[in-house]
């Protein structure tokens, strides 16, 4: 069925509490957006086992969906799952690579140890600057008849879901979908920096199909040496047919390119030309203008086998695709 009221909420850190010792703990964080109050409730354990959430913060994230989340005025605003949006999907994105998340407690002794800590962090320094924002991506809740029951503040409301929503199997299966991912971004414009701290639970699928549903496929090996290194998204002269990916062969063995392809930020596919390229070998191919292309503003673009298994991804901003004739390196 998906996320039902899949939104971003913008505004700045207000309050936050640190949950320990429930059964289903989270990270309790107040936002004020305008006269508004929201409250963020970020799971820092699961309910299933293995109970411990995986993570990964981007500290210096560079993506063209920064771009569009600086546009939004403080509040709630839903969105629509699809691709060329501000819209997080953790495995088509290409926000950061998925096989580099690691486990954390929720809770252990000492400083700076678990996902409290990690949260506590980075929403204090959020709310010791008057222009910092935070982004808060997941489902809505609310407006409730009630005060909100940790921080106070009337009407009740909310979000939740702040975290990897696909890959789910069993009584979560449900909720699965593309381009419906929850998680924190944090924009700190003094030091012109964005942070993006991602979260998952260690049973989902790292592989979705359409619907956001587990695929049962592991990338075969020869997928992982298969790597995109480079790409002109802004062409002297006219863009269509010139735009360029490189690509490189990592391997000692020749790979065949037959059935592969680039899949772009809108999910416009380029099929690869059908030849081997042989080991430790670059294969620059230039894009037809009928499939992918590479937006000057920004974009992303992914490497498929042929049976649609993403084994590469890269992302690149406005900025490194603006200047006229400039390769982008990955």
């Amino acid at each position: 069925m998906s996320l039902k009221n899949y939104s971003v909420l913008k505004g700045t850190v207000a309050d936050t509490q640190a949950e320990r010792d429930d059964d289903t703990p989270h990270f309790q964080i107040m936002v004020a957006a305008g006269d508004v109050s929201h409250r963020i409730a970020v799971n820092v354990m699961s309910a299933a086992q293995p109970s411990e959430l995986k993570y990964i913060v981007v500290d210096n994230l560079q993506h063209a969906l920064t771009e569009g989340l600086k546009e939004l005025a403080d509040g709630l605003h839903p969105l629509e799952s699809r691709p060329g949006q501000v819209a997080l999907d953790y495995l088509r994105g290409n926000l950061f690579d998925v096989e580099q998340m690691k486990v954390i407690p929720h809770d252990a002794p000492g400083p700076d140890n678990d996902l409290n800590d990690l949260c506590t962090m980075y929403t204090e320094r959020s709310r010791r600057q008057e222009t910092a924002r935070i982004y808060a991506f997941g489902e809505t809740w609310g407006p409730e008849e009630n005060a909100d029951k940790h921080f106070g503040f009337v009407p009740g409301r909310g979000i939740h879901d702040i975290h990897m929503n696909q890959g789910n199997g069993g009584r979560w299966r449900q909720d699965n979908g593309i381009y419906q991912d929850g998680g924190l971004i944090l924009h700190f414009p003094d030091q012109d920096q964005w942070v993006g701290v991602f979260l998952a639970f260690q049973n989902q699928a790292l592989h979705t199909d359409e619907r956001g549903h587990p695929l049962d496929i592991t990338p075969p090996v020869v997928g992982q040496t298969m790597r995109i290194v480079a790409a002109l998204p802004n062409p002297h002269g006219h863009d269509r047919r010139n735009e360029t990916v490189t690509l490189i062969n990592l391997s000692d063995q020749a790979v065949n390119l037959d059935g592969w392809k680039l899949r772009d930020h809108q999910s416009r596919v380029e099929p690869l030309p059908a030849q081997e390229l042989p080991a430790g070998e670059c294969l620059r191919i230039t894009l037809t203008g009928s499939g992918a292309i590479l937006a000057n503003k920004g974009g992303q673009l992914s490497l498929l086998t042929p049976d649609g298994v993403k084994v590469h991804g890269v992302s690149y901003t406005k900025k490194q695709g603006k200047t006229s004739g400039w390769t982008v390196a990955f």
